[in-house]
């Protein structure tokens, strides 16, 4: 499994090239963002070509893909983010799916279905993959409507593409069902990336509920080869918060 930073959650107060110079510092050589839109691109992209750190994926600027009355929306934020991401060098864009409308459930499951059979030619056309998010609304996101992996993997499985799957946030997916191990397991064929966070709290790994050690080797071991974004919120000074859980973990 190789780490990546998801940069805002660690460096909010300076440049955020200098962040990608000290993930790099430590040992790290991959990164991701929320939104694009603050930075100037090619000074990003020449950052990360100068200190070998891989830009692994950014946001799309548009979420709502259970509401039919938002789908232009979505697609021409999810355009303009794959250009973005094109010219960052990221492979994947991150999307959350909307709050819930109120509609009824199925309605909204097949609005986001249609909204990623609309995307495929937009995907397919700048070769990224678009990692749908199931958050949990317990504590970080009332009201969102995506919340359980059972229903991810199905919106995954039903879309039946390649460039469309999933991130897992352990940390969301402790706080709203657990089971973590065997869900992630079984389920490889639906997960692009994953995060990752303490619980209770959002802060580092080793100081919540989930033994990271077990989890992390356990996904090794089931195959997976792919990316963990640290997406948390430091107790400890950011670098030193980093240095440690490559220690423990990478």
């Amino acid at each position: 499994m190789r780490p990546d930073i998801v940069l805002p959650c660690f460096f909010k107060d300076i440049d955020i090239c200098e962040a990608i110079r000290k993930i790099s510092a430590i040992g790290y050589d991959c990164a991701e963002l929320w939104g694009w839109k603050p930075y100037d691109l090619a000074r990003l992209r020449a950052t990360c070509a100068d200190t070998g750190v891989e830009l692994r994926s950014i946001c799309t600027t548009e979420f709502r893909m259970n509401a039919p009355a938002y789908r232009q929306a979505f697609l021409d934020g999810l355009r303009k983010s794959c250009e973005a991401a094109r010219r960052l060098g990221a492979s994947r864009l991150i999307t959350q799916v909307g709050q819930d409308t109120g509609e009824a459930r199925d309605a909204q499951h097949a609005s986001i279905l249609a909204a990623i059979e609309e995307s495929k030619p937009i995907l397919e056309e700048y070769g990224i993959i678009l990692l749908l998010e199931p958050l949990n609304a317990k504590i970080d996101h009332k009201g969102y409507y995506l919340t359980t992996s059972k229903e991810a993997f199905e919106l995954v499985r039903e879309a039946n593409h390649p460039l469309v799957k999933i991130v897992y946030d352990i940390y969301h997916q402790q706080v709203t069902e657990g089971n973590v191990i065997p869900t992630v397991t079984t389920n490889l064929d639906c997960i692009a990336h994953l995060h990752a966070a303490g619980h209770p709290g959002r802060h580092e790994l080793w100081m919540g509920e989930n033994d990271y050690k077990n989890i992390f080797d356990a996904i090794d071991r089931a195959g997976y080869n792919g990316t963990c974004g640290l997406e948390y919120i430091p107790v400890l000074p950011a670098e030193e918060s980093l240095t440690e859980a490559r220690c423990r973990y990478f």
